[in-house]
């Protein structure tokens, strides 16, 4: 129709095309700040032309779809940057944690105790019958077995709290895998009555995002819309509209192993097929750095606590006894580093501390006081090549240089993940300067087709008028 009628019908498609753009920019605008918003452009084509008698003539506009800008490639990156981001981010906070507890700048440092332990049996050598250098030795002893107890006591909190966090993970994961699958149902109920998912799909990238930044994952979308996602070693965690759990086993250390939940309901324990993401350094903060900073710390005060005691035990007290252990285990129990004290009988009767190296020598002889003094410059740890200060320097400074190393790494990931994020930002972002533009351009459309349908208007009365 190319009359006054087809010019009315081309002005009001116009009209309704230019106000459906509006109402898409205004909704970009609105969304400027939501987290995972992929900006939205209304795609417009040519209306079919029609036949006249000077040839095809164009009838106005139509609006086909409302399309998001989105790079998924670039999505694929962000999640796959993400995972490591989120190991990293964990295992360089678990890491700090237990630098605080080797802090070493102050005066309550295992390194401090153990010198004080020393001085106080080299004190011993100059008056080994004197109540008031034994005392002192029994003092600073209790507070070095203390602070190897407090150490242990504290990267034990740390494990457990870990722990805690590896457990609410878990539950985050199963949280969004079912989130993700909800969003698989809506994308397909929509997108089969041919309009697109804008808001669904975006929602479930984010979605998709904050769960790789959890654990590993693979995903994959088919034809009809829906995503299959799989942890890094094959374990489906959503197919279609339905999703799989995660849980966790205690393992054989009392801490929380993660388990993925089979169809038949029986369990596959993952945890060592975890590569990534924030479970990942949680658990390397738990069962590797920690662990080993306790095995360290423990194989110290086991072979000072050997050491002592063998020499103790050659040594006579002031009351002519023999054979007694100058550090023991708490009747509790525990590893050495956990349970170390000072025997309890030397804390009630301090004559029993065995200064001399014969019986005879009593009250004089100091013989025993300095071998045991000289024990701390003795070739003790690491197969008799280093002293006990050497070894539990070098332990501190293995914890500083691991977090260095994590923190280099978690500098390196984040600034990668800005980068993404911030190319995705320039394609998918909002520009508010740019939809304030679209605005003023549909908006001065909108003006010139309701200009166009009152010359429509004006042209009928005129016709009318002639009658």
């Amino acid at each position: 129709m190319t009359g006054i009628y087809g010019v009315l019908n081309l002005a009001g498609n116009a009209l309704l095309t230019q106000q459906k753009a509006i109402s898409v920019t205004g909704n970009n605008i609105a969304n400027v700040n939501t987290p995972g918003y992929s900006r939205q452009k209304l795609m417009l084509e040519n209306k079919t032309p029609v036949q006249s008698s000077v040839g095809p003539m164009g009838t106005g506009v139509e609006a086909v779809s409302v399309e998001r800008v989105y790079d998924r490639f670039l999505g694929v990156q962000i999640n796959s940057e993400s995972e490591s981001l989120g190991r990293w981010e964990t295992r360089k906070d678990g890491l700090e944690l237990a630098e605080v507890i080797f802090d070493e700048s102050g005066d309550f440092g295992l390194n401090k105790s153990l010198g004080d332990f020393w001085g106080a049996w080299q004190n011993l050598t100059n008056d080994p019958s004197g109540y008031n250098e034994r005392m002192v030795l029994q003092v600073r002893s209790e507070v070095m077995t203390g602070t190897f107890n407090r150490i242990y006591s504290d990267l034990e909190k740390a494990q457990e709290g870990f722990d805690a966090r590896i457990e609410g993970a878990v539950e985050e994961i199963n949280r969004l895998s079912q989130q993700i699958a909800e969003f698989n149902q809506k994308i397909v109920e929509v997108e089969a009555t041919g309009y697109s998912a804008n808001d669904y799909r975006d929602q479930r990238d984010l979605a998709l995002k904050k769960l790789a930044g959890l654990i590993d994952i693979n995903s994959f979308e088919d034809a009809s819309g829906k995503v299959t996602v799989s942890t890094g070693t094959g374990q489906t965690l959503v197919e279609s509209n339905s999703s799989r759990n995660l849980t966790t086993q205690v393992n054989g250390f009392g801490f929380k192993d993660i388990a993925w939940v089979q169809p038949d309901g029986m369990t596959v324990n993952i945890t060592g097929n975890i590569s990534n993401g924030k479970l990942k350094g949680w658990l390397e903060a738990r069962d590797v750095d920690i662990r080993g900073y306790k095995g360290q710390l423990d194989t110290l005060a086991e072979t000072l606590m050997d050491r002592v005691n063998s020499l103790h035990q050659l040594g006579y007290g002031l009351d002519g006894s023999t054979l007694n252990d100058f550090l023991t285990l708490a009747p509790a129990g525990g590893n050495f580093a956990e349970a170390i004290q000072v025997n309890p009988d030397i804390s009630n009767n301090l004559d029993l501390i065995a200064a001399s190296s014969t019986s005879a020598g009593i009250p004089g002889n100091n013989d025993q006081a300095i071998a045991i003094a000289n024990l701390q410059h003795a070739l003790s740890m690491n197969g008799n090549s280093s002293t006990f200060d050497d070894f539990y320097n070098s332990l501190v400074s293995k914890v500083g240089g691991d977090v260095q190393n994590a923190n280099a790494y978690f500098n390196h990931q984040s600034d990668m993940v800005v980068q993404l994020e911030n190319r995705r930002e320039s394609i998918s972002g909002v520009s508010l300067d740019e939809e304030m533009i679209n605005l003023i351009k549909f908006q001065t459309a909108y003006n010139a087709a309701a200009k166009l349908i009152t010359t429509a208007d004006e042209l009928l009365q005129t016709v009318l008028d002639m009658v």
